[in-house]
This record gives C-alpha cells, sequence and structure tokens, in this order.
C-alpha cells in the first residue's frame, strides 16, 4: 500500500504492539494451572505463530499490508479477546465457589484483567478505520468510517498549543498506545471515557469490555469483605 499524498502522518513502529501482546501472552501462560489449562496452551502457541508472518511483514514499522496479514492481525486480536472472555468465566466460576487459594484468586484476577485491557486494545487498534496501516497510508476521505471519536479529531478551533496536535492541523491519527489508554479506562471507567464509540460494533464491545471488568472488581471485592468479616 503506497503513502497518499495528502498524507502526512507517521506509520507506526511494530514494538509498543508487540510488547503489549507478548506480556498479554505471558500474563495468560502463569494463570494457576486450575483456570483453562490445556486450551491456554493452544492459544498461546496459536498467536505466536500467528504473529511471525507480521513481524517478518513489517519487522520494525507498519507501512506495509496484504488482504492475509490484515485477516491474520483481526484472527490474532479476535483470539485473544475470545480466549480471555473465557477464562473470565472459569475466574468467575472459582470465585462464586469460594476456593481456599485466596491469593492465587487474586492475582489470578489481575491478571486476567490486564490481559483483557491489551486484547480489547489490540481488537480496537485492529478495527478502527481500517486498521493501523490504513489510518497512516489511506487518504481521509477513502477510509471507511470511524469507530472512535477521540478529543485529537475536534479539537482544531482549539487553542494553538492545543490545536496544533489535532487531526485536521497536524493530520493525527490514533496509535497503538491511544487504543490501549481507552482500553484501560473503560476497564476502570466501565464507561467510555476519552474516545467515545461511535459505531454499533465499538459500542457492544465497550460494553462487554466493561461489563467483564465490573464483574471481576465486583467478585472480588465480595471475596474479599467476605475474608475480612
Amino acid at each position: 500500500m503506497e503513502r497518499h499524498p495528502s498524507r502526512t502522518t507517521q506509520t507506526e513502529n511494530r514494538w509498543p504492539v508487540a510488547v503489549a501482546l507478548l506480556l498479554a501472552l505471558a500474563l495468560y501462560a502463569f494463570l494457576p494451572s486450575s483456570l483453562f489449562p490445556e486450551q491456554r496452551l493452544v492459544v498461546i502457541g496459536l498467536a505466536l505463530l500467528l504473529m511471525v508472518p507480521l513481524v517478518i511483514m513489517n519487522p520494525r514499522r507498519l507501512n506495509q499490508e496484504t488482504r492475509w496479514s490484515r485477516i491474520i492481525g483481526l484472527v490474532l486480536a479476535l483470539l485473544l479477546v475470545a480466549s480471555n472472555q473465557v477464562t473470565i468465566v472459569f475466574l468467575i466460576g472459582d470465585l462464586v465457589a469460594g476456593s481456599r487459594d485466596t491469593s492465587g484468586l487474586l492475582l489470578s484476577s489481575l491478571q486476567v484483567w490486564v490481559t483483557n485491557a491489551i486484547a480489547f486494545a489490540l481488537l480496537y487498534w485492529e478495527l478502527d478505520r481500517g486498521g493501523p496501516v490504513a489510518r497512516a497510508l489511506t487518504a481521509r476521505d477513502q477510509l471507511p468510517p470511524a469507530d472512535f471519536r477521540f478529543p485529537q479529531d475536534e479539537d482544531d478551533d482549539a487553542v494553538t498549543e492545543v490545536a496544533t496536535r489535532s487531526s485536521k492541523v497536524e493530520d493525527w491519527m490514533p496509535s497503538f498506545v491511544d487504543y490501549l489508554y481507552t482500553s484501560a479506562s473503560t476497564s476502570m471507567a466501565y464507561s467510555a471515557t476519552d474516545a467515545m464509540p461511535l459505531s454499533h460494533r465499538f459500542k457492544l464491545l465497550n460494553l462487554l469490555q466493561a461489563f467483564g471488568s465490573f464483574v471481576i472488581l465486583a467478585l472480588v471485592i465480595a471475596r474479599a469483605v467476605n475474608i475480612l468479616a
């Protein structure tokens, strides 16, 4: 994919996404063995296998994309999100059942929560406005409709030092860090924060993410109160 003459946005670095993904897989790998044991190893193996062609195609900056690399990226994000939702169900079962391994459950809750934030950030990053390569190289009037509205998308009429970072003035586009922040804050606030979901699919994904985080926290607090009582 060649850069459109009207675009000045830099293509993204590979490393923030790679580090976040490897962190999520590491957290997933070190969950207690009672949580999703055999399937967890399969998911980790598949995820690493899917990463290989993506890294080979764009080892440093994300400036190339084919139909197959696009599909692989989406499958990888969906795999991580779906597998973590299953793990949340297992975790909820252990929390409700009152397992005696309290410290293990609390650690598992933290691991699942962090993995959930990273997984949804990856999915948002892959889906919004056609994905990272399209966002940097395609003419704005040829991009798919935005799924998220970021503050920079409407700051062009603000004071100079704010407007200079806006989409209209600087040709700004969200990067993985923006989606990671949005995902993490959604998990903590249980609602949209800096970026507002515009499409039905992103509203449903936000709902699923916020609900999962809320249930985890509610059950952890309930378990803690039960222990203290």
